[in-house]
């Protein structure tokens, strides 16, 4: 495993990272393969994990904490994401000082933890990124309860905007075969010293119609969430699906390469219910992009405008 710098904050991160959301961390998916699959991980260099407090129903946080338990977390960065929470019923939307902070508490007592490495808003507009909130999270990282401080967000207009703010140390931002216009986004994030974290980089299945292959019950339901909310995508990605024909390399690492070839981003965060694939995924460490690959992969963007 090869690792990048996060930016300024002086942290370093593996290149690839675990994302522990979705069916990872429902309560339907066993939790002794869930605890297999980030001590799997972690065995293999992965430091860098991705959660968040309203996650698989709210059960993504406290089930990550389990799997840490009795772990050495020196060099790990733990990041989280504030600002939606799971009620019980629905995903709810709370950018407040006060609730930011309640989520902070909450999110370092199911992950075990005194201080957050890092803490990511989630999805916030630029409306709520108030003087008042700014100074709250100051205040979060003056009492030592955050290290670092990001954004997570697909909306340019929100990243551009970031970018402007000293608070922030990190942005997320949806970067994938898929997102080539992602590029010169990062590309300004990184020039004004944020770290840059790559979500989606697997374009969550949808080159090639991977997520449309039901071979277990859990694929139907991502299956079904590609074709309510992502279907454009799904659509778009068929395009892709020459990437799961080379004879070198697998279609997950030829999407992940193609992601860390842009060297403004330090960490592609991919997530998977399956060994199998995480085995897979952590190979792309290191792997260049062959260049005909990376040719037929700019001719299938530029199709696609």
């Amino acid at each position: 495993m090869l690792y990048r710098p996060l930016g300024k904050t002086g942290l370093t991160v593996s290149e690839i990272g675990f994302g522990c959301a979705s069916w990872w961390g429902q309560r339907a998916f066993d939790e002794g393969q869930a605890v297999a699959l980030v001590h799997a991980a972690l065995d293999r260099g992965v430091t860098f994990l991705d959660t968040g407090a309203s996650y698989s129903g709210g059960a993504a946080e406290p089930r990550l904490g389990r799997a840490l338990r009795g772990r050495d977390l020196d060099g790990l960065v733990i990041a989280t994401k504030a600002g939606t929470a799971h009620d019980g019923r629905r995903i709810v939307r709370d950018m407040s000082p006060a609730a930011i902070e309640a989520s902070v508490l909450r999110s370092l007592a199911n992950l075990g933890l005194e201080r957050l490495p890092l803490l990511q808003l989630h999805g916030p507009a630029v409306a709520d990124l108030t003087d008042d909130l700014l100074a709250a999270l100051e205040g979060l990282k003056a009492r030592g309860l955050v290290q670092a401080l990001g954004v997570n967000s697909f909306d340019p207009a929100v990243i551009d905007h970031v970018a402007g703010l000293p608070q922030f140390d990190v942005v997320m931002v949806d970067y994938n075969v898929l997102r080539p216009e992602r590029g010169p986004l990062i590309a300004r994030a990184a020039a004004a010293g944020k770290g840059v974290l790559a979500g989606m980089p697997l374009a969550m299945g949808h080159t090639g119609g991977q997520v449309l292959k039901l071979r277990a019950p859990r694929d139907l339901w991502y299956a079904l969430r590609a074709l309510k909310n992502h279907r454009a995508e799904v659509l778009a990605g068929r395009r892709f699906g020459f990437l799961h024909r080379q004879p070198d390399i697998s279609g997950a690492q030829a999407a992940l390469a193609y992601v860390l070839a842009n060297p403004d981003v330090a960490c592609a965060v991919t997530g998977t219910t399956r060994m199998a694939h995480l085995l897979d995924n952590l190979e792309a460490s290191g792997r260049g992009l062959p260049p005909a690959l990376a040719a037929a992969i700019a001719r299938a963007q530029s199709a696609a405008t």
